[in-house]
């Protein structure tokens, strides 16, 4: 029978040959084909069927359309770059369950749908770097089982929704270096258990993305160079396992003392080429073993001597040399003895490394006395300076504006003057009570404005004439008592809004309008009590609905219609005794994570999880007072559920919870809170079901809710490795 097969095998072989088509060269021996920089606009029909590798490039696709390589089934190399393709048809490479490597690199694809990759099961690594991706779909890769390095360099994300690479459960390596990430969802890579390597270099990270971090609890080496980064904050990096930290070419001017106390694995940290002037020692980092503060602004005073003694102690190789004084400049930070380190009148020497110090192109402008600009990030800082006016005459090239700490009081009109490519604007905590209208006339790029800790109570459509593009508006802790109505008039690419921790007491018809493109909507912290019907209308996009800490009594049911995006919704902390039948019902067919933890919740009726189903990814129900829950034995799709400190009442009436929870690969934390006897016992592990009419039939395998759904979807992960129990306790335990 071999000897047959390789004959049959040998006999198509030459066939295929046979028939190689006309632009291309088929190695037949090898099973390869090269159909290189040709004028091919459709993929070749004519491939001979037992080709393993397929060399496209230099082609023009412009689609790649459904079932296009059907009739190569045996391929495990795929090469598409410089393809000129703009789309990937749903089920483009369906039937190429045995591909291997796939690269379509430096296309122009623009988005990601959820059927794009469908049928690549074997697939191990994927290129997707230099195209023009702006979105991805969540579920674009769920078909992606075995896949181990993504490559999504050099694209044109801006954000990452949370779960947005849910199915790549064996990935390794993420690569996303080279995007304008600015906003990275707190659930973006909580999907990815077996992640050693997170790239994020190269983009326009403000702020470390500690939620997001957190999730990644197997990461070992973290790159974050090159993004605009100005302050690591305390316990700001909690990776359990993380060996190597790249925090280069970044704006830093400040790290806490505990800021990776969190991160005890931490061997090496590269702060190369920042603007710090010192470090505090860094109380927690125990296993550490190299920092590299090469091309910093070293101030060695007696300020920097308890980092010197801490580097003795903790025998910490150091890479760095001082700036400054005078004296000093150029000393090898290891070479230096404490007495040396003295404090007098000193001031900070220019160092010609320094990046703030850098001359500035010819016609690109001066900076403003007391005020710092970068050349190189384009970059300007006036932070914590008490300045009570707004300055003037920043370069006309600036893309990041810092004001932050100041005491402007009020931002006049006209008060940002040639800032035409300004894209950020942070005004965190400069006590302002009122922006006057214009006041960001001419801001034609602005995208990111930060009015955090100010007095705010007010805002009218006026202040926001002339910055259509804004697209993130931060007004967390200020003084509104009510939504800034008409304020979202002239917002048209709104996506965030940040109003939490005000004193909003409603929702009103109306509050929204003109908030069409509105995506995620934060309202944590308020005190509203009430929500309108029509209330949130006109946020048709809206993605994400923060109301957790409020004084809501009940779910607003009749607000979520009309949400048909809603995937993500927190009621935390409000007063919501009781959930009344179809409570989510206007929001089934899209909603994916639930918070209703911390409510003194008492009362599930049957019906109040009606129409939710598979589509369910996580579920917070911990630190409430119901006994019972109804059956969820539907929600097949779940990842995280919590029924932590919740006082279960322990007899024959929760069995069918006690067996559903058994069939799932979760860990739940559901304990018993009554009878006496069960008192504390984990629900899984209770005896007291063992006396239930129907118990032995159970156990043996007749169905019991959530039976066959339920556990089917566990089995699965086992066998693929994956353990939602670890996901439950990095995100909840």
């Amino acid at each position: 029978w071999g000897l047959l097969l390789l004959a049959v095998a040998l006999a198509l072989g030459r066939t295929a040959a046979a028939r190689c088509p006309a632009p291309c060269v088929c190695d037949n021996l090898r099973a390869h084909v090269l159909c290189l920089n040709g004028s091919l606009t459709a993929v070749p029909g004519a491939i001979p069927q037992l080709t393993k590798k397929l060399d496209l490039r230099g082609n023009s696709f412009t689609v790649i359309p459904t079932g296009a390589f059907l009739a190569t089934p045996y391929l495990t190399h795929l090469d598409l770059q410089h393809c000129k393709v703009e789309r990937l048809e749903e089920g483009a490479f369906r039937g190429l369950g045995r591909l291997l490597y796939l690269n379509l690199a430096s296309n122009s694809i623009a988005l990601l749908y959820q059927e794009s990759l469908d049928g690549l099961s074997s697939l191990q690594q994927l290129s997707l770097e230099g195209n023009r991706i702006e979105e991805i779909q969540p579920g674009a890769f769920g078909h992606l089982g075995s896949l181990t390095l993504l490559d999504l360099r050099a694209n044109a994300l801006v954000y990452l929704p949370d779960m947005v690479f849910q199915g790549l459960q064996v990935l390794r390596w993420l690569r996303l270096s080279h995007n304008a990430l600015h906003v990275l969802g707190s659930e973006a890579f909580a999907a990815l258990p077996a992640l050693r390597r997170l790239s994020l270099d190269h983009n326009e990270l403000q702020a470390l993305p500690s939620d997001a971090l957190a999730r990644l609890d197997g990461a070992t080496r973290l790159d974050l160079g090159h993004n605009p980064i100005t302050y690591v904050a305390e316990e700001a990096l909690a990776m359990a396992s993380l060996k190597h930290l790249f925090l280069d070419h970044a704006a830093l001017q400040d790290v806490a003392s505990d800021a990776f106390a969190r991160s005890p694995q931490l061997r090496t940290l590269d702060l190369r080429e920042n603007q710090l002037q010192g470090l505090p020692p860094l109380a927690g980092a125990g296993g550490l073993a190299r920092v590299s503060l090469a091309g910093n602004p070293l101030l060695c005073s007696c300020l920097l001597r308890p980092f010197h003694d801490w580097l003795a102690r903790a025998r910490v190789q150091v890479e760095g040399a001082c700036a400054a004084p005078p004296a000093l400049r150029g000393r090898p930070l290891d070479s230096l003895r404490p007495p040396e380190m003295r404090c007098g009148r000193l001031r900070p020497a220019p160092s010609p490394t320094t990046p703030l110090e850098q001359p500035r192109a010819a016609g690109s402008g001066q900076c403003p006395r007391g005020c710092a600009c970068s050349p190189h990030f384009r970059h300007a800082s006036c932070e914590n300076r008490d300045l009570r006016e707004i300055p003037q005459g920043f370069p006309k090239d600036t893309y990041l504006l810092d004001l932050r700490r100041n005491a402007f009081g009020t931002v006049p009109s006209g008060a940002f003057p040639g800032l035409k490519e300004l894209v950020s604007l942070h005004l965190q905590s400069c006590g302002i009570g009122a922006l006057r209208p214009g006041a960001l006339q001419g801001l034609e790029s602005l995208v990111y404005l930060y009015l955090t800790d100010n007095h705010l109570s007010t805002l009218a459509a006026a202040v926001f004439k002339g910055a259509p593009r804004l697209a993130y508006l931060d007004l967390d802790r200020n003084a509104f008592t009510r939504m800034p109505t008409v304020a979202f008039q002239l917002l048209p690419n709104l996506i965030s809004l940040h109003l939490q921790h005000n004193a909003i007491g409603e929702l009103a018809e109306g509050d929204l309008a003109g908030a069409g493109g509105l995506r995620w909507l934060y309202l944590a912290g308020n005190a509203i009590r009430h929500i309108a019907p029509a209330a949130l209308a006109p946020a048709k996009m809206l993605e994400k609905l923060h109301l957790e800490g409020n004084r809501l009594a009940e779910v607003p049911t009749a607000a979520l219609r009309g949400l048909p995006a809603l995937s993500e919704l927190k009621l935390s902390q409000n007063p919501i005794k009781s959930l009344g039948d179809g409570s989510f019902l206007p929001v089934a067919s899209s909603l994916q994570h639930l918070y209703l933890d911390n409510m003194g919740l008492e009362r599930i009726s049957p019906g109040a999880f009606a129409g939710l189903g598979p589509k369910i990814r996580s579920l917070y129900l911990e630190s409430n007072k119901m006994r019972n829950v109804p059956d969820m034995s539907n929600f097949t799709g779940l990842e995280i559920l919590n029924l932590r400190d919740v006082p279960f009442h322990c007899d024959c009436q929760l069995l069918p919870l006690r067996r559903w929870i058994d069939k799932l690969n979760l860990r739940v934390g559901a304990t018993c809170g009554s009878p006496a006897e069960t008192r504390g016992l984990k629900v899984k592990l209770s005896t007291v079901f063992q006396t239930c009419p129907g118990w032995g039939q159970g156990e043996a395998g007749e169905a019991s809710p959530g039976k066959t759904k339920a556990a089917s979807k566990p089995s699965k992960k086992k066998r693929s490795g994956k353990s939602p129990a670890r996901g439950f306790k990095k995100s909840r335990a």
